[in-house]
């Protein structure tokens, strides 16, 4: 079983950047994938980024360019760190881990979920 916490939203203005954080504790953290999904209010959980066990990554179109995740195995932690952030991009971001050694961009593949940080973009 795998744990997660986030870490790292709050508030922030539009062209400002955040970087979120995603702490994991359990078995096979170097060896899982990875992603990274965001749910708005009044819309369906939508896939951001996702990364695998090698760190080989994918994205989002709405956020390619922008965003960008990443993984540290040594410190049991994926990052994503978003540039340039939208009024859009306000949402609740999960960061999610599956058994696989391979990220999906479909949010039924994964396992374990963490709490969620509240990311807010003002323009």
């Amino acid at each position: 079983q795998v744990q997660l916490v986030e870490s790292g939203g709050g508030l922030v203005q539009a062209g400002g950047s955040l970087r979120l954080s995603c702490a994991a504790s359990g078995r096979t953290f170097s060896g899982n994938g990875m992603g990274w999904f965001r749910q708005a209010p009044g819309k369906e959980r939508e896939f951001v980024a996702t990364i695998n066990w090698s760190g080989s990554s994918t994205y989002a179109d709405s956020v390619k360019g922008r965003f960008t995740i990443s993984r540290d195995n040594a410190k049991n932690t994926v990052y994503l760190q978003m540039n340039s952030l939208k009024a859009e991009d306000t949402a609740v971001y999960y960061c999610a881990s599956r058994t696989g050694s391979l990220g999906s961009t479909w949010s039924t593949e994964y396992d374990y979920w963490g709490q969620g940080t509240q990311v807010t973009v003002s323009s």
